[in-house]
């Protein structure tokens, strides 16, 4: 829909006694919601590229610092929304999306840091740093330094942490993208306007790759490396999801 038939509508809808919906605006919010989705989702995936590396028992200093994370997790995100982090101020995304990405890249830094011990000590193999780890973490540094509601969710058949316990709107939309017909690919997103306008909810599906079956493929029960019992999954099955909520202003 064009900008000018936007505001043609809502034009007549003010002619006419009737409120029009804050089209344009909830439309930056949810731009800004899937970007912070993606974002941290990308910094799972950065963490999930160095697995093997974090989990190398014969080596102390992985080199895998905050610095090192920020670089790949750029590349990442870029790589998935055309957004340049280190451009913002250029980029075309939202005046809110400006002030918010930096603050997550910052929590997602700060969540490295604050495992370099257990990443660089020598003897473990596994360390408890996973990409599921980090994304728990590094959204709860998030939300308590903005306000803002982002996590990290999934179906109660595949909670591990209870942190990640799905809401009853998140559990609406997660079976929704367990749907077999739901998109795999090109991060589609759900969102819906909630709390009587006054907010609105991104969702990001989350779907197992090759890399995730390790701990969640098959044999179904049999115990991974981190203690919990294997889910049977396959690849390209629902994991879980990235929940943001964004107040309208």
């Amino acid at each position: 829909m064009s900008r000018s038939i936007v505001v043609s509508l809502a034009l007549s809808a003010l002619f006419l006694g009737i409120t029009p919906a804050p089209v344009l605006a909830n439309q930056d919010l949810v731009e800004t919601g899937r970007l912070l989705a993606i974002l941290l989702d990308a910094g799972r995936g950065t963490v999930g590229a160095n697995q093997p590396l974090i989990n190398d028992a014969g080596k102390g200093d992985k080199g895998f610092t905050p610095e090192v994370f920020e670089k790949q997790l750029t590349e990442k995100f870029k790589a998935r929304s055309g957004v340049d982090l280190a451009n913002l101020k250029a980029a075309g995304v939202p005046e809110a999306a400006k002030g918010l990405l930096p603050e997550l890249v910052a929590a997602s830094k700060k969540t490295v840091a604050d495992n370099q011990a257990n990443i660089n000590r020598p003897g473990v193999a596994y360390k408890g740093f996973t990409p599921a780890h980090f994304g728990t973490q590094a959204a709860a540094e998030f939300s308590a330094k903005t306000g803002i509601y982002l996590k990290q969710t999934t179906q109660d058949s595949l909670l591990r942490n209870p942190k990640n316990k799905a809401d009853d709107f998140e559990a609406g939309i997660l079976k929704k993208f367990s749907d077999a017909s739901y998109p795999r690919q090109g991060d589609k997103i759900l969102n819906e306007t909630v709390d009587g306008g006054k907010a609105v909810r991104v969702l990001l599906p989350l779907y197992y790759g090759k890399g995730c079956l390790g701990c969640h493929g098959e044999p179904k029960g049999e115990t991974d490396v981190s203690g919990y019992k294997k889910e049977g999954a396959k690849e390209g099955d629902l994991g879980g999801a990235v929940s943001v909520k964004l107040p309208v202003k």
